[in-house]
């Protein structure tokens, strides 16, 4: 069963749909492949395959693993000259516990730079970028950054790779950039000035494979944020399923010195397509014992690229007997539609989509009353509609 071909095959499928497009102005993507006869892929993360694999992989086959910068060039093949340079080195302060470990086939960690070597490689990075048409820059952690005994004090981006985007960005060149991190990091900066962002978390073996597919539109992000994505370290904790305690309609002014909002609510991600749903229909008298209700929603393809939409259905109960989260992703669906095409999605809500932990009661409860219910892209989806749970505050049957 090992090294089986088919397996490959499945990691870039998997590596794929985990893309998720963060930035796309102006259709800055996809990329046109015969647009650019010089291409560079830069950045610490941009030909390592050791980082490509992620934290907690300890044996492995590195020439089995695809690179961005691999990717790209196998992608391009003799259409361009692709280059790459790393430019920075990323390095923890503290060593991780994980270098200690040592296997059959595990890469060594590289030493750290000196001086001479750190500015030896910015510079050629730089010149890299100045020779170039396009600028595919990565950016984000090592994979020993991410994972167990890897905390960190702040999110900004490790090492001098905010320095190097500033001046490659400065040279006006066409550039987009890809993130590899386990968690969301300070993109502000990058924000202001790159047209694009495809985040790609670690990819695994296939990773440069689906980034590069993904760059130049022979697939199609799809991919939905599995976690709010703060502006900075100081709005965490933030998520999306916060109480209506403390001011529910104050939440977006919770500080003076930046948006409360999150750069990325849950659930967010962009596409090359456009999706239209609409407003969710509710079906069935109320939730009662042993019964439910059917909620469903019209989502239509209005682009021009066959795409991916992650359909999603929150809740809010608006009273209990205990404070309840402004809104509870109850369920989603991933659905693939060509242009033009539409598609009924639906979704069942019963006893056990309303019940929760009472802490008082200590047991789960379902209390009667209104829930609002939303369907749409994210977290912060506007569609709504109301649906009722009848009878009489009762416990259910906690997981089965």
């Amino acid at each position: 069963m090992l090294a089986d071909p088919t397996h490959r095959d499945v990691a870039q499928v998997a590596a794929e749909r985990t893309l998720v497009l963060l930035k796309n102005d102006g259709n800055a993507l996809p990329l046109v492949a015969s647009a650019n006869k010089r291409v560079a892929v830069i950045g610490a993360l941009a030909n390592s395959k050791r980082d490509m694999l992620g934290p907690w992989s300890f044996q492995y086959d590195l020439p089995e693993t695809v690179t961005v910068f691999e990717g790209v060039r196998d992608r391009l093949g003799t259409s361009a000259k692709v280059e790459t340079a790393p430019g920075v080195q990323l390095k923890r302060n503290v060593p991780s516990m994980f270098e200690s470990i040592t296997l059959p086939g595990m890469a060594k960690p590289e030493p750290r730079w000196d001086a001479a070597r750190a500015q030896s490689e910015y510079d050629r990075a730089i010149a890299l970028a100045k020779n170039s048409d396009l600028v595919i820059l990565t950016l984000g952690e090592a994979e020993d950054m991410s994972g167990e005994g890897a905390s960190r004090a702040d999110l900004k981006l490790p090492g001098d790779q905010l320095k190097m985007f500033d001046a490659i960005s400065a040279m006006g060149k066409k550039i987009v950039v890809v993130t590899m991190s386990g968690r969301p990091l300070e993109l502000d900066q990058v924000l202001d000035r790159a047209p694009a962002i495809l985040h790609a978390w670690y990819g695994g073996t296939r990773g440069g494979i689906a980034i590069a597919r993904a760059l130049f539109g022979d697939i199609n992000p799809g991919g939905k944020l599995p976690v709010t994505w703060p502006r900075t370290v100081g709005q965490v904790p933030i998520y999306y399923a916060h109480n209506t305690t403390h001011g529910p309609n104050e939440q977006g002014k919770r500080y003076w010195d930046i948006p409360s909002t999150p750069q990325f609510e849950f659930g967010y991600g962009l596409s090359y397509t456009r999706f239209a749903m609409s407003a969710p229909v509710v079906t069935g008298d109320a939730i009662v014992p042993g019964g439910k209700v059917t909620v469903f929603t019209e989502v239509t393809n209005s682009g021009t690229r066959e795409g991916d939409e992650v359909v999603q259905l929150y809740i809010h109960q608006r009273a209990g007997r205990a404070s309840r989260p402004v809104r509870e992703l109850k369920g989603f669906q991933r659905i693939t539609l060509k242009p033009g095409e539409k598609r009924t999605v639906t979704f069942d809500l019963d006893e056990t989509s309303v019940r929760y932990w009472n802490g008082a009661v200590k047991d789960w409860v379902v209390d009667p009353g209104t829930f609002d219910v939303w369907i749409g892209a994210s977290s912060s989806a506007t569609n709504h509609a109301t649906f009722t749970v009848g009878g009489q505050p009762r416990t259910v049957k906690g997981w089965n």
